[in-house]
């Protein structure tokens, strides 16, 4: 048998859970989970007690373990830079949270790194390798809709301050609607439609000051430094043409989370915020919607399937699917929205990426 992937997480926040959970359950047949670390190490501490075998450590302990060859960064986005950039330059691969980095430079920065070193970058979204994503790509490949034409993306909500314990990042540069969400929507309809080549879009503050209303810090005010409600229009390279909303000022509406317009017919996809369904299809002579069943493995809550694929290539080779590269063309495309936002015109999108290759049927092959 080969050797299971050690891996150390570091930042211990709210998302943690689910990863540990999966990366310590669902593919520990892989992946090896050795360690954790973040800037509270009580923190660190008391999500090791949950979590037999794993040790509580500082980052630099981490950083410095031999064993560790897969980092997940786990960290807050204004973070994600610099812990990738310290876990390639320890000589592990790295599996970030969304976005990769803040700024496109970083982007740049860690993925050469990254390739001098003959290291591997994956990062969140992993939830496209799903069954309810995976289970449209094979209809769109297929046919079953035609040649795709258009799509349609709505994320809209109003803010995570009622809920969120720690809101305040979401209103901070490396948050807002379209860097918090938007990579689970770009993600989907990159690999649905291929990469993009040029956008256009309009941004907005709409309320300057929120007041956080969760039990922890309620009543502290956050000022807002990001746009909280972005329209984009996306040219993909293929010809189909996509408009994004994503917003935090919204209280209620009836949009879908994703829809893809054929020649022949119009495809429902599921929130890319998860993993199942429902997938439903209407082609071009039917009165209704039909769902159609899921065709993939991977229909439950997965996060950590990106770092057990990211493992699969270094014991196996191949292509990691979740990769720096989708991940900063993801990060180009949110920046050129905001970008065409403040010039009031088109935006060339310099970068590009190849689509993800597609989930098999019986799931991955670790």
């Amino acid at each position: 048998m080969k050797k299971k992937v050690k891996v150390g997480i570091i930042g211990c926040g709210n998302i943690c859970d689910i990863y540990f959970k999966n990366m310590c359950g669902t593919f520990s047949n892989v992946l090896d989970v050795v360690a954790c670390a973040d800037i509270k190490m009580a923190r660190a501490k008391e999500v090791a007690e949950k979590y037999k075998g794993v040790k509580a450590v500082t980052v630099k302990e981490l950083l410095a373990d031999p064993e560790i060859s897969i980092v997940v960064n786990l960290t807050i986005p204004k973070a994600h830079f610099d812990v990738s950039m310290k876990a390639v330059k320890a000589g592990k691969s790295v599996h970030c949270e969304k976005p990769i980095t803040l700024t496109r430079a970083e982007g740049k920065k860690l993925l050469a790194a990254a390739k001098k070193k003959k290291l591997l970058v994956g990062n969140a979204p992993d939830t496209f390798m799903g069954a309810g994503i995976q289970t449209c790509r094979k209809l769109i490949d297929e046919g079953a809709i035609g040649e795709p034409v258009a799509a349609t993306a709505f994320m809209m909500c109003h803010g995570h301050e009622s809920w969120h314990p720690d809101p305040e990042f979401y209103y901070k540069v490396g948050g807002g609607p379209m860097f918090d969400m938007g990579p689970y929507y770009l993600t989907a309809l990159v690999t649905l439609l291929g990469p993009a080549r040029r956008v256009t879009g309009s941004t907005r503050i709409s309320f300057p000051k929120r007041t956080i209303t969760s039990a922890k810090k309620r009543g502290k005010i956050i000022k807002v430094e990001v746009p909280t409600h972005v329209a984009g229009v996306i040219d993909f390279a293929g010809g189909a043409i996509g408009t994004i909303i994503t917003s935090f000022d919204v209280h209620a509406h009836t949009m879908p989370c994703i829809e893809i317009y054929g020649s022949k017919g119009s495809l429902q996809v599921p929130d890319p915020n998860g993993f199942g369904g429902p997938v439903r299809i209407k082609k071009e002579k039917d009165k209704e919607w039909k769902e159609v069943p899921v065709t993939c493995r991977y229909a439950e809550n997965g996060r950590g399937i990106g770092p057990a694929d990211m493992a699969r290539v270094l014991r196996s080779g191949g292509k990691v699917r979740a990769s720096g590269e989708l991940a900063y063309h993801v990060l180009d495309i949110m920046h050129a929205i905001h970008d065409a936002s403040k010039k009031g015109c088109h935006v060339d999108v310099e970068s590009t990426c190849s689509r993800p290759e597609p989930v098999p049927k019986g799931g991955i092959k670790f």
